[in-house]
């Protein structure tokens, strides 16, 4: 999972939850306390709360279909947060996510930018979040699409229903992060989309978003971009 991003066409993703001891995180715990007590000084809005994370993952061929099995266990967020902000030392975990890329009648993709309270302020991808227990149904199958879905609703008010769904993912294994986007084509162009989510953000109390942007696709050298992002956008010039 190391070098550059890795982009592959997947029909399914198949995701379930697993008891897993995070070894890493309980041999670090002091120093992740510590560095989760800095983080939560300079912004106390950051909530400790359960996320899921991935042991395992995998691509398999069967019956001529293509899936990307992981397996999702419970962690807290201050651990993820300093296993991240360490720079990914464990790489027996995955953060694994979903992500819908709404695509505008004419072209250019949906983006937001996180807000000072998010804890990768700044930065600028498609509406999305690590998955958590809210995610899980029947205690065992992760619903990664129905956390895609959920994102989308609560960061830009947008219902995914409107858009029309591609039936596949595209998968970009970037290090130690998974992102499975679904393409979402928007039956409006972009100058309707961003007016619709701006006004949306601008009547939140608390919107997670501080902005949101349209970008076309093709490649960017932009450092609030994550590099799974750019990846992502600069396959995409070629479906233009």
């Amino acid at each position: 999972m190391n070098g550059e991003p890795a982009l592959i066409e997947v029909d399914r993703v198949d995701c379930g939850l697993v008891g897993h001891r995070w070894a890493y995180a309980e041999d670090e715990a002091d120093r992740m306390d510590r560095h989760w007590a800095a983080r939560v000084a300079l912004n106390p809005t950051l909530y400790d709360g359960p996320v899921l994370l991935a042991c395992r993952a995998g691509v398999h061929e069967e019956a001529g279909q293509r899936t990307l099995r992981l397996e999702a266990f419970e962690t807290r967020f201050s651990r993820f947060l300093a296993w991240r902000d360490f720079g990914w030392p464990d790489t027996s975990v995955f953060n694994c996510f979903a992500m819908p890329a709404v695509r505008s009648s004419d072209g250019l993709y949906l983006l937001g930018e996180m807000g000072p309270r998010h804890s990768a302020a700044g930065c600028r991808y498609f509406p999305g979040g690590t998955p958590d227990p809210a995610d899980v149904v029947d205690g065992r199958a992760v619903d990664l699409e129905g956390s895609l879905v959920r994102e989308l609703l609560e960061e830009t008010g947008l219902p995914a229903a409107e858009g029309a769904a591609a039936r596949g993912w595209t998968v970009v294994f970037d290090r130690q992060r998974i992102a499975c986007i679904k393409l979402i084509d928007w039956p409006a162009p972009a100058s309707e989309v961003i007016e619709r989510v701006r006004a949306y953000l601008g009547k939140e109390a608390e919107p997670e978003l501080s902005n949101a942007h349209m970008l076309a696709p093709g490649r960017h050298d932009d450092p609030r971009l994550p590099s799974f992002m750019t990846a992502f956008l600069a396959r995409a010039a070629d479906w233009s």
